[in-house]
């Protein structure tokens, strides 16, 4: 049985209310539509209860705005009431094409200015609702995750004081590193692969692919995305391999120490299709060389599978690498900010996550359990079995 099918059997904790902010609204209205359409057809004795008051609307989005004035500061406001309800505060830290005036100047918003903003509506919230859950696909610094010397730790100093500020449950997909939720033990914390999601995009987009050990590989760009890596390669019952970044650790630039090589750790890859799978697709300079590598040691095809598609250096080494045939495709998700140069590409795949938010949603609004969605071996068993079928 779907997930979007099952039978009521919990009371929800609250009245459903959706938050989208500056940035994540067309998102939140396919999340919106998905939530609204399977209420509808919900079949319970319960539905007329006083219990699921407002269970079904025709919409869950909650009116809410963020005011600038001249010299760029701010303020959140809340336009309908949401007092007792369960509330839901999608945000893309990510999304650098929205913008604010300052002092008659356009800005960027940076993650900065999303976070804020975020603090500013659950201020604007007041303690009133009976839940507060955030959904940040990305995890506001969430490359700074661990210290090492005299330098902050911005990414437990935010989800510290998100709680701190009423939120109970955050949600949040591919964490640089997950035990960065150690900073809020008390809390919820999840971290979300879309594993079905990667895989059912590759077989939709090229359905010639043979997913067995023989003909199909999983790859790790780097030793630390090895957990993402085996838990893919498991899933798919694959074979897994490894690059080591060698790094020169005299010099920093661009605040990192440059890589010197890549060395593979790894059965042959001769005329299989390799997926290199990561967390995200910052400059690309990454992924970019380990396809190289991979090509150089004669496989037949590689895909690139991150969750989030950053592309902050660019297409043009991207396009170069299409035409050259050493990346045949590229899948990142919805989750953050696409813009129409990125949509444009022939080799670039866009991984729809709207339905996947919503069922995380539903569930949660039940209290009802989502390790079957955060572990989905079923569903990708029966998509394989399909593909087989056909």
């Amino acid at each position: 049985m779907l997930y979007e099918d099952k039978q009521i059997d919990t009371v929800p904790v609250g009245p459903l209310g959706l938050i989208p902010l500056k940035g994540m609204e067309e998102f939140t209205k396919k999340v919106n539509d998905y939530l609204v359409e399977w209420r509808k057809e919900r079949e319970s004795e319960h539905k007329d209860s006083i219990l699921f008051s407002e269970y079904e609307k025709d919409n869950y989005i909650i009116k809410s705005t963020i005011s600038r004035f001249g010299s760029g500061e701010a303020k959140g406001t809340i336009e309908e009431s949401v007092r007792g309800d369960d509330l839901y505060l999608l945000v893309d830290v990510c999304n650098y094409s929205m913008t604010y005036s300052l002092s008659g100047r356009i800005n960027h918003m940076s993650p900065d200015d999303h976070f804020q903003d975020l603090k500013r509506i659950i201020a604007a919230i007041a303690g009133k609702a009976r839940r507060i859950n955030v959904i940040m696909p990305f995890l506001y610094e969430s490359r700074q995750h661990k210290k090492t010397g005299r330098e902050s730790l911005d990414c437990a100093l935010a989800l510290q004081e998100l709680t701190n500020m009423g939120v109970e449950n955050i949600i949040t997909f591919d964490a640089h590193d997950p035990r960065v939720q150690n900073a809020i033990p008390l809390k919820g914390f999840e971290t979300v692969q879309p594993i079905y999601q990667y895989t059912k995009g590759l077989l939709k987009n090229f359905p010639d692919l043979k997913v067995d050990s023989e003909h199909m590989m999983i790859v790790s760009p780097d030793e630390g995305g090895m957990r993402r890596a085996i838990y893919f390669a498991n899933m798919l019952k694959l074979d897994v391999g490894m690059f080591y970044k060698r790094r020169d650790y005299t010099k920093v630039v661009d605040g990192r120490n440059p890589i010197i090589a890549h060395e593979f750790l790894g059965a042959d890859v001769e005329d299989k299709d390799l997926v290199i799978i990561d967390d995200m697709i910052s400059s690309g300079e990454s992924v970019q060389e380990v396809a190289k590598e991979l090509k150089k040691r004669k496989a037949r095809r590689v895909f690139v599978c991150a969750t989030f598609g950053l592309f902050t250096n660019g297409f043009a080494r991207f396009d170069q690498y299409y035409e050259d045939g050493i990346i045949d495709g590229i899948f990142t998700t919805n989750l953050v900010y696409q813009s129409p140069d990125l949509l444009s590409r022939p080799y670039y795949h866009s991984i729809e996550m709207s339905k996947y938010v919503a069922l995380i949603i539903d569930n949660l609004n039940h209290d009802s359990t989502i390790s079957g969605l955060l572990t989905p071996t079923n569903r990708i068993n029966n998509l394989l079995e399909k593909v087989k079928n056909k």
